[in-house]
């Protein structure tokens, strides 16, 4: 597909991991939900992008079986892409920033509801969960790894649209941060990792590396 960027989003330090996106850059090549919907579950990603407006900033954010009105990683992953400083989604304005490394955007908190945060005893109970665990339900499972540092060891399991496990999960990402309010360094599934610092009002700021997925053969 000319049209489809293939991203990976809060990669390692080694530009390694990260959680795969797909970017529509002309949302025109798909004008309705039902096209939308189809190109989400085909690629089977957590989420596909369309881009509706790019001078604006507005995008319209698909997982397999629904559209998201505010997901972490495709902003991320969509301003890297775009170079753009706002982004606009149904749950409202999103700025965005790069500082050379990382991108950056700022979230409100309670645009992050609607997934279960549980804290394990330990990070290798967290690496000890089958993909997905028994439930029903959005499950972020976490634990410390040096809490004197804030880094924490994650794992994410939407339980849902046929995805395991999520490899990286910035929505997750802006709840715990929120809860826990101070800035944390997240290694979360294979070894993507995330960074987050609380802000006033309610908001939390986002950053993580952004490449380009390999093709594939």
């Amino acid at each position: 597909m000319n049209d489809l960027d293939v991203l990976k989003v809060f990669c390692a330090p080694d530009g390694g991991n990260g959680n795969a996106l797909g970017v529509v850059r002309d949302g025109r090549a798909y004008p309705d939900d039902a096209s939308r919907e189809a190109l989400a579950a085909e690629l089977g990603f957590s989420e596909t992008v369309f881009v509706d407006d790019p001078e604006r900033g507005v995008v319209d954010i698909w997982s397999p079986g629904m559209r998201m009105p505010f997901a972490g990683h495709p902003l991320v992953g969509t301003a890297w892409l775009l170079d753009i400083e706002e982004l606009v989604v149904p749950a409202g304005e999103v700025w965005a920033r790069c500082d050379g490394e990382f991108t950056w955007i700022t979230a409100r908190a309670d645009w992050a509801a609607g997934r279960r945060l549980e804290q394990y005893a330990s990070a290798a109970e967290v690496d000890a969960l089958p993909s997905p665990p028994p439930g029903e339900g959005w499950l972020y499972a976490w634990a410390w790894e040096d809490e004197t540092a804030g880094r924490v060891r994650a794992r994410g399991f939407p339980r849902r649209g046929g995805i395991a496990e999520d490899e990286a999960t910035g929505a997750a990402a802006i709840a715990l941060t929120a809860r826990l309010n101070r800035a944390l360094n997240i290694r979360q599934g294979a070894g993507s990792q995330l960074l987050t610092a609380p802000g006033p009002d309610g908001t939390v700021e986002l950053g993580g590396r952004v490449r380009f997925a390999p093709p594939t053969p």
